[in-house]
Formats: structure tokens, sequence, C-alpha cells
């Protein structure tokens, strides 16, 4: 079977691996990551150019294509790729507004009554923001209505000062139309602690990961700016140490009534289901979705898969998903990164990898946003460059192992140690101790 991965990145890397031994695998990406360049036949060129993907998808015959990243997905790939007989691991442009316009995912709790959402309001002009951060008594969140990689967000307490800040901050996400729209969202700060469940989707049947929780802030501690993700672990029994099976279950009860919302309001939801939770006093309440696997909670889970990637991929497109499982293993994933990252200036630049070491330590290497060039050698880009993953019996074991597998990384180049600590988990097991009194 000929199966097409779209997308660069480490996510994309940990997808081609989870595929590589039960098809023939093609990729398209716009730089040349080495991790999935020696493991599938591959074209570089724009992942948003969705008109040149298909092109390539019907040129090499390709059955199923598995789309990565989420700015493909809001420009309407998987419509243009089923119009010419492909089917897509991914929803179309429709569906994919659970994470392309967060109004529409909103408005979706709202309109079909699903529990877990949270107080907000989307704007488009000051004069209402004004208004209702005067009168708003809690912390706010501040968020670009579309896509923006994960870094729009900004919180007050933590990015901003007050609710002036929060204010000017607000016009200028209006001002500059960030991820695309002269709007923005306003919405309360939850307490507790985040965690993700990933789950596939057939647009009828979930069938839901183990969880993660990633760690979005740049430096040790959970401090600096937020970012696409410096890391993350997962447990081997599927929750996580401050995570019950109770509060598991409710978190995919929750995305089961999005999916049968998202049929009824848009179109069946065929891919991978992102829901990013906050664990509260009451229980889990969404933050919000995305429409396709977390980057670097793809790395904690699909070296896992028991049941085969390919089996899981057909099932999705012939609507016929069943459960699927895992190994019962903890892993723990730790993303390198340029010096100074997000706001670095050691972008391309050279760095060496040893994945010889890496892997006879029994660590994992994926390739994020690298560019391999014609003298063979790898160098960054201003984004994040490698995802490390140790898989053990223990998330203590797993730490051990990705953070030795870091040591085999060299050049100007960082990465969050604390992630997977115990001392990190036992702070998060605490937190949530006192939130629930």
């Amino acid at each position: 079977m000929k199966i097409l991965v779209v997308g660069t990145g480490a996510r994309e890397n940990a997808i081609c691996e989870s595929l590589k031994d039960d098809c023939e695998l093609y990729s398209y990406m716009s730089n040349k990551n080495p991790g999935i360049a020696k493991i599938a036949e591959f074209k570089q060129g724009n992942e948003g150019d969705i008109e040149a993907v298909s092109k390539y998808a019907m040129e090499n015959n390709i059955e199923i294509a598995v789309i990565g990243p989420e700015a493909p997905l809001g420009k309407g790939i998987v419509n243009e790729l089923e119009k010419n007989g492909i089917k897509c691991v991914g929803p179309n442009i429709e569906a994919a507004k659970i994470e392309t316009d967060k109004s529409f995912m909103r408005n979706l709790f709202e309109n079909y009554n699903i529990e877990g959402s949270l107080i907000y309001k989307v704007f488009d002009n000051y004069e209402d923001i004004e208004k209702f951060l005067d009168d708003f008594d809690r912390d706010a969140v501040i968020k670009p209505v579309g896509l923006t990689g994960g870094k729009g967000v900004k919180i007050v307490g933590e990015h901003l000062k007050d609710n002036q800040e929060a204010k000017e901050y607000a016009k200028e996400v209006m001002d500059t139309k960030m991820g695309g729209f002269p709007q923005v969202i306003i919405e309360e700060k939850l307490v507790g602690e985040e965690f993700t469940i990933q789950a596939f989707s057939d647009g009828k049947n979930l069938a839901p990961m183990p969880a993660a929780q990633d760690h979005p802030y740049a430096f040790e501690g959970g401090k600096g700016p937020i970012t696409g993700g410096m890391g993350s672990y997962s447990n081997k029994d599927g929750l996580l140490p401050f995570l019950s099976e109770e509060d598991y279950g409710k978190a995919v009860e929750i995305m089961e009534k999005t999916i049968k919302a998202i049929a009824k309001e848009a179109s069946p939801y065929k891919g991978i289901l992102y829901g990013q939770f906050m664990l509260t006093s009451d229980g889990p309440r969404l933050i919000e979705y995305n429409a396709r696997f977390g980057d670097p909670e793809a790395m904690n889970v699909l070296p896992l898969m028991k049941t085969p990637m390919i089996e899981v991929c057909k099932s999705i497109v012939d609507g016929n998903l069943g459960n699927v499982e895992f190994e019962p293993y903890s892993s723990v994933c730790k993303y390198i990164v340029p010096d100074g990252y997000p706001e670095t200036k050691y972008a391309n630049e050279e760095i060496i990898v040893d994945e010889a070491k890496i892997e006879s330590i029994g660590a994992k290497v994926y390739y994020a946003a690298v560019n391999q060039k014609e003298d063979g050698k790898v160098y960054t880009s201003s984004s994040r460059a490698i995802g490390v993953v140790g898989i053990a019996d223990s998330i203590e074991e797993s730490e051990k192992i990705a953070e030795e597998a870091c040591e085999y990384v060299k050049g100007n180049l960082y990465h969050r140690k604390d992630i997977g600590k115990e001392s990190l988990i036992q702070q998060r097991i605490e937190h949530m101790k006192e939130i629930r009194g």
C-alpha cells in the first residue's frame, strides 16, 4: 500500500517511523528532514500548496494521505486530495474548524450542551474589549481566533501584568489580524494541571490514546514564553500521576460528544483529535482542540502502538475503527532547541547527532525543524530541532534515558532538563491535591 505523510517535523518523523515497515512510504515536506528522508521517497515543496501536494500524490498512486500539520488542514488539503480519489487521515476543511476557528469550537460546546467549556467571549472591536475587561473579575487569557503555532496566547499574571496590558495585547491581535482573523478571544484563566488526550476518529467512533502532559514554557520550572512545546511524558497505565481513571473517562466523553457534534454541524471528523484539557477542582475542562497529533505528544504515544498504525489508518478511512492497543510503557520526550529559543540567534547552524549512540542506549531520535543540506550535514532553523524519547517501565527510567540521549546531540543548543523529573511531577501531584482539597 502506498501512503503519503505530509509534513516536515518531528511529529511527521514519528508518524513515518510508525508506518515504514508496513507500506511503501512517501513524504511531502518543506525542508529535507533527515529522519524521514532515509525511510521514505520524498519531495520537497510547500506543504500549504495543496494542489501541488495533490498532484504529487496522484503521480505516485497514493492510496492514503496522513496529514501532519494544521496549516494545510486549514487550507482544505483533505478536500483537494479526496476530490482526486485519495483517502485521508485528517479532517476536511469544515471539520478542521475545531482547531482553525476557536469561536467555532466554543459555539459547538454551547449549542450542543457539551460539558467542560469555560467562560469566553469573541470580540471584533476594541470598545467591547475595554468594557468586558473592566468588568471581568478573573485573570484573563488572550487568544487569536486562528492558527499561531501555539505562540499567540498570553495570560494575565504571567505574560501580561494586568487587564490594561491585556487590552493593549488584544488590540494588537486584532489590528495585525494575528492568526488570520481581525478578532480575539478572551477566556477565563483556569487553575489546575494541563493534560492532553489524543484520539483516532473515523467520524463515528473514537479510539483514545494514553494521556500525556506537555511543557509549553521555554525554560525550566515552567518559566518564560509559551512555545510550541519543550517536551512531554506519558505513564505506562495510560493515565498521569495526578490524573485518575475517572478524570480520563470524563475527558474522553467530552471528546466523543464533540465528534458527534462536529458530524452534525460540519462534516464527519476523520483523523486525529487532540484535546488539551485543564484538570480543575471540578474535573476536566477543555482549553482547546487540535485537528492533528500533538507535537511533542505524538512522540510519546506512536512508539508505543501495539495495533499497527497502517491498520488504524485503513480503519479510519473505511469507517470501521475499533480499539487501538498500546504497549504498557512510560515515555519521556525532550525537545532540543537552538539556544535562546524562541528568540534565538543560533539559526542555520550545524548540529551533530550521534544516532548510533542514542539508539544504543534505547532512546529514539526524531528530527524536527532542521534541514539536511547537500553536504549531508544537518542545520538548525529558528524553531525546535530534535525530539529525543526515552521509553521504559517508569517515567523516572524513561527520563534518564532521554536525558542521556541529549548528550549525543551537539551544537549551540538547549533543552529543559526538568521534564519528566520526579521533583517536577511531585509538584504537579501536590498542586492537584491542594486544588481538590
